[in-house]
């Protein structure tokens, strides 16, 4: 399954279109989770710093939601971005 999970993943980041966003920590070599929750915490911060801020913020673990993916809602999705869905 790892194999397939690495080829399904170079075939993906070749795909992916030069635009895609710098926060993002998916599809980037070398990012984690914990970027992004640094990221954010970062920026949530420093806004605070200014007088008279406030700051929401919403969490949600969406831990198993990927156990729950359905094929062609996928492939669709994957089209719209401009992906090639043939594996």
């Amino acid at each position: 399954m790892k194999c397939f999970k690495r080829l399904i993943m170079r075939h993906i980041k070749t795909q992916l279109p030069p635009s895609l966003e710098p926060l993002q920590s998916a599809y980037h070599p070398n990012r984690f989770t914990d970027d992004a929750i640094t990221t954010t915490l970062h920026l949530a911060l420093t806004h605070l710093n200014n007088k008279d801020s406030y700051v929401g913020m919403l969490f949600i673990d969406f831990s198993s939601a990927f156990n729950t993916i359905i094929p062609q809602d996928l492939i669709e999705k994957l089209s719209l971005l401009g992906l090639n869905t043939f594996l």
